[in-house]
Protein backbone atom coordinates (compact mmCIF):
# COMPACT_ATOMS: atom_id res chain seq x y z
CA UNK A 1 0.00 0.00 0.00
CA UNK A 2 1.94 2.98 -1.41
CA UNK A 3 1.42 6.11 1.07
CA UNK A 4 3.37 6.96 4.59
CA UNK A 5 4.91 4.86 6.72
CA UNK A 6 4.39 1.08 7.52
CA UNK A 7 4.49 -0.51 10.34
CA UNK A 8 5.38 -4.15 10.78
CA UNK A 9 5.09 -5.70 14.66
CA UNK A 10 7.00 -8.98 15.26
CA UNK A 11 9.27 -7.40 12.32
CA UNK A 12 12.06 -9.55 12.90
CA UNK A 13 10.13 -12.73 13.49
CA UNK A 14 10.02 -15.42 10.23
CA UNK A 15 7.11 -14.02 8.17
CA UNK A 16 7.52 -10.30 9.80
CA UNK A 17 11.11 -10.29 8.94
CA UNK A 18 9.82 -11.42 5.17
CA UNK A 19 6.86 -9.01 5.24
CA UNK A 20 9.68 -6.05 5.64
CA UNK A 21 11.17 -7.30 2.61
CA UNK A 22 8.50 -7.65 0.67
CA UNK A 23 7.53 -3.69 1.76
CA UNK A 24 10.97 -2.74 0.81
CA UNK A 25 11.35 -3.97 -2.52
CA UNK A 26 8.24 -1.94 -3.28
CA UNK A 27 10.15 1.11 -1.86
CA UNK A 28 7.68 1.74 1.26
CA UNK A 29 9.16 3.54 4.14
CA UNK A 30 8.95 0.18 7.04
CA UNK A 31 8.88 1.27 10.64
CA UNK A 32 10.03 -2.24 12.43
CA UNK A 33 8.49 -3.29 15.91
CA UNK A 34 10.28 -5.96 18.06
CA UNK A 35 11.16 -6.17 21.84
CA UNK A 36 14.21 -4.45 23.01
CA UNK A 37 16.11 -8.26 24.17
CA UNK A 38 14.47 -9.82 20.38
CA UNK A 39 17.02 -11.26 17.90
CA UNK A 40 17.68 -8.94 15.09
CA UNK A 41 19.75 -11.28 12.60
CA UNK A 42 16.54 -11.60 10.44
CA UNK A 43 17.01 -7.57 10.12
CA UNK A 44 20.28 -7.08 9.16
CA UNK A 45 21.25 -4.56 6.43
CA UNK A 46 17.63 -3.64 6.03
CA UNK A 47 16.75 -0.31 5.09
CA UNK A 48 13.54 -0.01 7.76
CA UNK A 49 13.13 2.62 11.15
CA UNK A 50 13.60 0.06 14.36
CA UNK A 51 11.25 1.25 17.08
CA UNK A 52 11.70 -0.86 20.38
CA UNK A 53 8.31 -1.92 22.49
CA UNK A 54 6.17 -4.85 23.83
CA UNK A 55 2.69 -4.93 22.15
CA UNK A 56 1.54 -5.88 25.58
CA UNK A 57 2.30 -2.53 26.63
CA UNK A 58 -0.27 0.18 24.84
CA UNK A 59 2.13 2.70 25.31
CA UNK A 60 4.51 1.53 23.37
CA UNK A 61 2.01 0.58 20.52
CA UNK A 62 0.87 4.02 20.59
CA UNK A 63 4.37 5.08 20.13
CA UNK A 64 5.02 2.97 17.18
CA UNK A 65 2.20 3.12 15.58
CA UNK A 66 2.27 7.28 15.67
CA UNK A 67 2.45 8.72 11.91
CA UNK A 68 1.72 4.97 10.01
CA UNK A 69 -0.79 5.04 7.59
CA UNK A 70 -0.78 1.12 7.56
CA UNK A 71 0.29 -1.65 10.18
CA UNK A 72 0.94 -5.51 9.34
CA UNK A 73 0.51 -6.83 13.30
CA UNK A 74 2.60 -10.18 12.88
CA UNK A 75 3.85 -10.50 16.30
CA UNK A 76 2.67 -13.27 17.79
CA UNK A 77 3.91 -16.16 20.55
CA UNK A 78 4.49 -19.09 18.32
CA UNK A 79 5.14 -22.29 20.68
CA UNK A 80 3.80 -25.76 20.92
CA UNK A 81 4.46 -25.84 24.35
CA UNK A 82 4.78 -23.13 27.39
CA UNK A 83 5.40 -24.09 30.99
CA UNK A 84 3.07 -20.63 31.74
CA UNK A 85 0.45 -20.15 29.33
CA UNK A 86 -0.07 -16.64 30.43
CA UNK A 87 2.28 -14.60 28.72
CA UNK A 88 0.73 -16.33 25.35
CA UNK A 89 -2.30 -15.25 26.13
CA UNK A 90 -1.28 -11.46 26.91
CA UNK A 91 0.42 -11.38 23.71
CA UNK A 92 -1.95 -13.14 21.18
CA UNK A 93 -5.08 -11.72 22.07
CA UNK A 94 -4.08 -8.42 24.25
CA UNK A 95 -0.98 -7.59 22.26
CA UNK A 96 -3.53 -7.45 19.24
CA UNK A 97 -6.34 -5.88 20.81
CA UNK A 98 -3.35 -2.83 21.84
CA UNK A 99 -2.65 -3.11 17.59
CA UNK A 100 -5.97 -2.02 16.82
CA UNK A 101 -7.04 -0.51 19.33
CA UNK A 102 -3.76 2.05 19.14
CA UNK A 103 -3.84 1.67 15.28
CA UNK A 104 -7.64 3.04 14.88
CA UNK A 105 -7.15 5.82 17.50
CA UNK A 106 -4.37 6.85 15.21
CA UNK A 107 -6.44 6.87 11.76
CA UNK A 108 -4.63 4.08 9.78
CA UNK A 109 -6.15 3.22 6.75
CA UNK A 110 -5.34 -0.34 6.97
CA UNK A 111 -4.55 -3.05 9.28
CA UNK A 112 -3.21 -6.70 8.34
CA UNK A 113 -3.94 -9.13 11.20
CA UNK A 114 -1.56 -12.05 10.67
CA UNK A 115 -3.72 -14.94 12.04
CA UNK A 116 -3.34 -18.98 11.36
CA UNK A 117 -4.93 -21.64 9.62
CA UNK A 118 -4.80 -23.30 12.68
CA UNK A 119 -7.29 -20.50 13.95
CA UNK A 120 -9.57 -22.33 10.84
CA UNK A 121 -11.79 -25.47 10.86
CA UNK A 122 -11.38 -28.54 8.16
CA UNK A 123 -14.36 -29.22 6.19
CA UNK A 124 -16.12 -32.89 6.08
CA UNK A 125 -14.12 -32.98 2.47
CA UNK A 126 -10.44 -32.82 4.23
CA UNK A 127 -9.91 -29.57 3.14
CA UNK A 128 -10.00 -25.94 5.88
CA UNK A 129 -11.48 -23.06 4.07
CA UNK A 130 -11.56 -19.33 5.68
CA UNK A 131 -16.09 -20.01 6.01
CA UNK A 132 -15.60 -23.51 7.42
CA UNK A 133 -17.33 -23.57 10.90
CA UNK A 134 -15.30 -24.22 13.79
CA UNK A 135 -15.45 -23.30 17.92
CA UNK A 136 -12.58 -22.37 20.52
CA UNK A 137 -13.10 -25.32 22.07
CA UNK A 138 -12.09 -27.27 18.55
CA UNK A 139 -8.52 -25.52 19.33
CA UNK A 140 -5.67 -27.90 20.50
CA UNK A 141 -3.11 -26.46 22.95
CA UNK A 142 -2.84 -22.46 24.01
CA UNK A 143 -1.15 -21.36 20.83
CA UNK A 144 -4.20 -22.38 18.64
CA UNK A 145 -6.81 -21.49 21.19
CA UNK A 146 -4.90 -17.66 21.99
CA UNK A 147 -4.60 -17.17 18.15
CA UNK A 148 -8.35 -18.37 17.58
CA UNK A 149 -9.36 -15.31 20.52
CA UNK A 150 -7.09 -13.02 18.69
CA UNK A 151 -8.73 -13.03 15.36
CA UNK A 152 -11.91 -13.13 17.36
CA UNK A 153 -10.69 -9.60 17.86
CA UNK A 154 -9.65 -8.30 14.32
CA UNK A 155 -13.49 -9.66 13.08
CA UNK A 156 -15.41 -7.80 15.67
CA UNK A 157 -13.00 -4.48 15.07
CA UNK A 158 -14.27 -4.76 11.50
CA UNK A 159 -17.79 -5.15 12.25
CA UNK A 160 -17.47 -1.93 14.05
CA UNK A 161 -15.91 0.04 10.94
CA UNK A 162 -12.26 -0.69 11.71
CA UNK A 163 -10.71 -1.12 8.44
CA UNK A 164 -9.03 -5.09 9.25
CA UNK A 165 -8.31 -7.30 7.09
CA UNK A 166 -7.34 -10.78 8.25
CA UNK A 167 -4.35 -13.10 6.21
CA UNK A 168 -4.43 -17.09 7.39
CA UNK A 169 -0.96 -18.11 6.32
CA UNK A 170 -0.79 -21.98 6.69
CA UNK A 171 2.88 -23.55 7.37
CA UNK A 172 5.73 -21.19 5.55
CA UNK A 173 9.23 -22.65 4.91
CA UNK A 174 12.05 -20.84 3.92
CA UNK A 175 14.88 -18.65 5.01
CA UNK A 176 15.87 -16.75 8.20
CA UNK A 177 13.73 -18.89 10.43
CA UNK A 178 16.65 -17.87 13.02
CA UNK A 179 14.23 -19.24 16.04
CA UNK A 180 13.40 -21.79 14.13
CA UNK A 181 9.47 -22.23 14.45
CA UNK A 182 7.71 -25.29 15.16
CA UNK A 183 8.19 -26.32 11.22
CA UNK A 184 11.66 -25.34 10.63
CA UNK A 185 12.80 -27.23 14.07
CA UNK A 186 11.51 -30.45 12.09
CA UNK A 187 13.82 -29.62 8.87
CA UNK A 188 16.79 -29.32 11.44
CA UNK A 189 15.95 -32.39 13.46
CA UNK A 190 15.71 -34.08 10.01
CA UNK A 191 18.89 -32.47 8.84
CA UNK A 192 20.81 -33.63 12.10
CA UNK A 193 19.33 -36.95 11.97
CA UNK A 194 16.77 -36.81 14.93
CA UNK A 195 13.49 -38.22 13.63
CA UNK A 196 14.46 -41.78 13.60
CA UNK A 197 9.91 -41.91 13.47
CA UNK A 198 7.17 -40.04 11.80
CA UNK A 199 3.46 -39.80 12.54
CA UNK A 200 0.91 -40.08 10.17
CA UNK A 201 -0.38 -36.34 9.47
CA UNK A 202 -0.15 -33.73 6.94
CA UNK A 203 -0.09 -29.78 6.66
CA UNK A 204 0.20 -27.39 3.87
CA UNK A 205 3.66 -25.81 2.71
CA UNK A 206 4.01 -22.47 1.44
CA UNK A 207 7.34 -20.61 0.28
CA UNK A 208 7.53 -17.49 2.98
CA UNK A 209 7.76 -15.07 0.27
CA UNK A 210 4.76 -16.07 -0.82
CA UNK A 211 3.04 -15.92 2.36
CA UNK A 212 4.68 -11.87 2.94
CA UNK A 213 3.60 -10.67 -0.76
CA UNK A 214 -0.09 -12.45 0.11
CA UNK A 215 -0.12 -9.83 3.16
CA UNK A 216 0.51 -6.92 0.63
CA UNK A 217 -2.18 -8.31 -1.47
CA UNK A 218 -4.17 -8.04 1.22
CA UNK A 219 -4.15 -4.55 1.93
CA UNK A 220 -4.25 -3.65 -1.65
CA UNK A 221 -7.13 -5.95 -2.70
CA UNK A 222 -8.59 -7.29 0.40
CA UNK A 223 -12.18 -6.59 2.17
CA UNK A 224 -12.36 -5.41 5.69
CA UNK A 225 -13.26 -8.30 7.87
CA UNK A 226 -12.91 -11.13 5.79
CA UNK A 227 -10.48 -14.24 5.77
CA UNK A 228 -8.04 -15.15 2.92
CA UNK A 229 -5.68 -18.27 3.77
CA UNK A 230 -2.23 -17.74 2.40
CA UNK A 231 -1.62 -21.57 1.92
CA UNK A 232 0.51 -23.53 -0.84
CA UNK A 233 1.04 -27.13 -1.28
CA UNK A 234 -0.54 -30.29 0.66
CA UNK A 235 1.47 -32.77 1.79
CA UNK A 236 1.87 -35.70 4.27
CA UNK A 237 4.26 -35.76 6.89
CA UNK A 238 5.73 -38.75 4.86
CA UNK A 239 6.00 -36.67 1.37
CA UNK A 240 7.58 -33.68 3.27
CA UNK A 241 10.24 -36.04 4.54
CA UNK A 242 10.91 -37.65 1.41
CA UNK A 243 11.13 -34.22 -0.11
CA UNK A 244 13.57 -32.88 2.11
CA UNK A 245 15.78 -36.78 1.72
CA UNK A 246 15.69 -35.74 -2.22
CA UNK A 247 16.88 -32.43 -1.83
CA UNK A 248 19.52 -33.03 1.14
CA UNK A 249 20.65 -36.36 0.52
CA UNK A 250 19.82 -37.82 3.63
CA UNK A 251 17.82 -40.65 4.20
CA UNK A 252 14.02 -40.50 5.27
CA UNK A 253 12.56 -41.83 8.42
CA UNK A 254 10.98 -45.31 7.54
CA UNK A 255 8.98 -46.14 10.73
CA UNK A 256 5.65 -44.99 11.07
CA UNK A 257 4.87 -44.04 14.69
CA UNK A 258 1.22 -45.05 15.88
CA UNK A 259 -0.47 -42.14 17.93
CA UNK A 260 -0.95 -44.45 21.18
CA UNK A 261 3.01 -44.78 20.91
CA UNK A 262 3.56 -41.06 20.01
CA UNK A 263 1.23 -39.92 22.72
CA UNK A 264 2.90 -41.93 25.42
CA UNK A 265 6.07 -40.53 24.19
CA UNK A 266 5.44 -37.30 24.56
CA UNK A 267 3.50 -37.56 27.78
CA UNK A 268 7.14 -38.94 28.99
CA UNK A 269 8.91 -36.12 27.80
CA UNK A 270 6.60 -33.20 29.35
CA UNK A 271 6.47 -34.60 32.10
CA UNK A 272 10.53 -34.18 32.33
CA UNK A 273 10.14 -30.87 31.02
CA UNK A 274 7.70 -29.47 33.50
CA UNK A 275 9.73 -31.61 36.47
CA UNK A 276 13.35 -30.82 35.21
CA UNK A 277 14.66 -29.46 32.18
CA UNK A 278 11.81 -26.39 32.02
CA UNK A 279 12.91 -26.57 28.24
CA UNK A 280 10.61 -27.14 25.24
CA UNK A 281 10.19 -31.74 25.01
CA UNK A 282 11.35 -33.38 22.00
CA UNK A 283 7.52 -34.10 21.59
CA UNK A 284 4.66 -32.22 23.20
CA UNK A 285 1.11 -33.43 24.00
CA UNK A 286 -0.01 -30.19 21.88
CA UNK A 287 1.75 -31.15 18.64
CA UNK A 288 0.73 -35.09 18.97
CA UNK A 289 -2.93 -33.96 19.69
CA UNK A 290 -2.55 -31.18 16.45
CA UNK A 291 -1.19 -34.30 14.39
CA UNK A 292 -3.96 -36.24 14.54
CA UNK A 293 -6.13 -34.55 12.08
CA UNK A 294 -4.78 -33.53 8.47
CA UNK A 295 -3.90 -29.90 8.51
CA UNK A 296 -4.49 -29.40 4.79
CA UNK A 297 -6.11 -26.28 3.08
CA UNK A 298 -7.57 -24.13 -0.14
CA UNK A 299 -6.49 -20.88 -1.09
CA UNK A 300 -8.33 -20.29 -3.73
CA UNK A 301 -10.31 -16.99 -2.13
CA UNK A 302 -7.17 -15.22 -1.74
CA UNK A 303 -6.11 -16.20 -5.53
CA UNK A 304 -9.41 -15.04 -6.80
CA UNK A 305 -9.99 -11.61 -4.38
CA UNK A 306 -6.23 -10.74 -4.11
CA UNK A 307 -4.12 -12.63 -7.08
CA UNK A 308 -2.07 -14.53 -4.62
CA UNK A 309 0.03 -16.77 -6.06
CA UNK A 310 2.20 -19.84 -5.11
CA UNK A 311 4.79 -22.43 -6.32
CA UNK A 312 5.81 -25.97 -5.44
CA UNK A 313 7.09 -26.11 -2.14
CA UNK A 314 10.41 -27.39 -3.28
CA UNK A 315 12.79 -24.94 -3.92
CA UNK A 316 11.37 -23.37 -0.21
CA UNK A 317 12.53 -26.65 1.09
CA UNK A 318 16.00 -26.67 -0.61
CA UNK A 319 16.93 -22.64 0.68
CA UNK A 320 15.60 -23.70 4.04
CA UNK A 321 17.83 -26.29 4.19
CA UNK A 322 20.76 -24.32 2.88
CA UNK A 323 19.98 -21.86 5.41
CA UNK A 324 20.16 -24.29 8.13
CA UNK A 325 23.53 -25.84 6.66
CA UNK A 326 25.12 -22.40 6.01
CA UNK A 327 23.56 -20.85 9.79
CA UNK A 328 24.80 -23.59 11.93
CA UNK A 329 21.97 -24.88 12.78
CA UNK A 330 22.46 -28.52 11.09
CA UNK A 331 25.36 -30.40 10.21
Amino acid sequence: MAGGVTLVTGANGFVGCHVVRALLSQRTPVRAMVRPAADRRALQGLDCELVFGDIRNLDDVERAVRGCDCVYHVAADYRLWVLDERPMYAANVQGTRNVITAAHAASVRRIIYTSTVGALGIGSDGLGRENTPVTLEAMVGPYKRSKFMAEQEAVKAARAGIPVVIVNPSTPVGPYDYKPTPTGRVIVDFLNRRMPAYVDTGLNLVPVEHCAQGHLLAAQRGRIGEKYILGGENLTLKEMLLRLSRLSGLPAPRIRLPFPIALGFAFGAEAVARTFTHRPPRASLTEVRMARKKMFFDSAKACAELGYETSPIDDALSRAIKFFRTSGFAR
